[in-house]
């Protein structure tokens, strides 16, 4: 497969690669060390690339926020030969200036979930990553250019706060957020963000603004209708985005995103447990040769 990898991968709704552009499409079942990523992956060639798409939430959104295996979602892509992947997904606004409708590109995630396994490493293999400056820089300039490409309204920065979830935010806790400097709210960045790091992939998000979650006075409280409703709005512009992107990937990284565990790992070599090498040699391997 690695042949002829995918130069992209792509996470998100699975409406995201129903697009007349994509051809030569196959389905691939992959089994990770971790299990199963949420679905089957889909690949296809688009402007004469290849890409991947993983829905996240599985075919027909059955899986809530808190039961998706992230960790098998970016390792099937790993394993697949992808080295750079966008997310795509919905998020609450907590500025003003950042509009239901409007697609923002963040640069900083807040980690507010607890009930998710964060990494790939333990069982006797310790990895301590940077994640100082989470996403990559240079793919989220490039999603940024192709979304406005697209005719979106784009915003590129801002800090995303990751909820637990799967219930909406209550206004004291929204209103805290929005003290704390947040920018966006949603419940699926983390933590994806910090696996591809891990992973040692370039990552960037794509966040479309369904609602003002709830701390706006003069705009009805977020629902489940509310987002779907804009989701649907915006997947075209999403779509066109990410054929906007394809002639530039996989873009150039001078971020380090592919060298991230180049000094990350801690563990003396020969104490880690021989069922760990093998587990995690996709990932470490080359550094324990």
């Amino acid at each position: 497969m690695k042949e002829h990898a995918p130069v992209l991968g792509v996470i998100g709704g699975s409406g995201l690669y129903q697009m007349s552009s994509l051809t030569d499409v196959e389905q691939v079942e992959v089994e990770t060390p971790f299990g199963k990523p949420s679905s089957p992956v889909v690949i296809g060639t688009l402007e004469g690339k290849r890409v991947a798409f993983v829905a996240r939430h599985g075919i027909g959104h059955v899986y809530s926020p808190s039961e998706v295996n992230y960790r098998a979602n970016i390792y099937a892509l790993k394993m697949l030969g992808v080295k750079q992947v966008i997310s795509i997904s919905a998020c609450g606004s907590l500025r003003e200036d950042y509009a239901p409708g409007h697609i923002v590109i963040p640069d900083q995630i807040f980690d507010f979930t607890h009930k998710r396994a964060r990494s790939f490493f333990g069982d006797g293999l310790v990895a301590h990553v940077g994640v100082a400056d989470p996403v990559c820089k240079d793919l989220s300039r490039q999603v940024y250019e192709a979304v406005l490409q697209a005719g979106g309204t784009a915003h590129l920065g801002g800090t995303l706060i990751t909820i637990e979830g799967p219930r909406f935010s209550t206004r004291a806790e929204s209103n805290a957020y929005r003290s704390w400097g947040m920018s966006i709210i949603g419940m699926t960045a983390s933590p994806e963000v910090f696996l591809a790091r891990e992973a040692e992939m370039c990552y960037a998000i794509m966040a479309h603004v369904t609602d003002y979650d709830v701390w706006h006075v003069s705009e009805a409280p977020v629902t489940v209708e509310m987002v779907i409703r804009t989701l649907l709005q915006n997947t075209q512009i999403a779509q066109q985005a990410v054929q906007a992107l394809m002639p530039h990937v996989p873009v150039a990284c001078q971020s380090g995103c592919q060298h991230a565990l180049a000094d990350a790992l801690i563990t003396a070599k020969d104490r880690i447990p021989q069922e760990t090498r093998e587990k995690l040699s996709l990932l470490v391997g080359r550094y324990l040769s």
